[in-house]
């Protein structure tokens, strides 16, 4: 058996985007769950501030995907503003898998039914390396700052005051 075959289904498919998009990381199984940035900072011996969270989000009543740092909060009002959006909401668990087929918790920045609309916390380009979750809460993958803008066609904004 294979590393990729190992791997949770929707991590498979999570490390098939990658390979089509031709970034050269693996999705690697967490002995633990990693639901949080502080948890998944722990279980991979990083700095919060380089856990990319994800976060779908509904944007002038269309879903969207939010990677911000760990070190910090989405502020609705400051996406928003960077955004040019009149209103800003958290999406139901029910949108985030009817989007993204995975689990919050666990939402990969790709593999996805279908390409979602990503805006990129500006703060992630100070780590060299950055941690995504990788379809499931107990998987993550490395990415540089470029990958993750590169792979998502993603836009560069501001998420949080400071």
């Amino acid at each position: 058996m294979t590393a990729e075959q190992t791997l949770p289904s929707r991590s498979r498919i999570v490390q098939e985007h990658l390979a089509a998009a031709g970034v050269d990381t693996n999705v690697v199984v967490l002995p633990d769950s990693a639901r949080t940035a502080a948890a998944a900072a722990a279980a991979i011996g990083c700095d919060v501030g380089a856990i990319a969270n994800s976060l779908v989000l509904v944007v002038d009543g269309a879903p969207v995907l939010v990677m911000t740092s760990g070190r910090h909060r989405v502020d609705f009002a400051v996406l928003a503003d960077s955004v040019g959006a009149d209103a800003v909401d958290m999406a139901s668990a029910a949108i985030v898998r009817d989007v993204t087929g995975q689990a919050i918790g666990g939402v990969a920045p790709v593999g996805h039914p279908a390409p979602l609309p990503t805006f990129i916390d500006e703060s992630l380009e100070a780590y060299p390396q950055i941690w995504t979750a990788g379809g499931t809460p107990h998987t993550v993958m490395p990415l540089t700052f470029a990958q993750l803008v590169g792979m998502t066609n993603g836009q560069i904004v501001k998420v949080a005051a400071g």
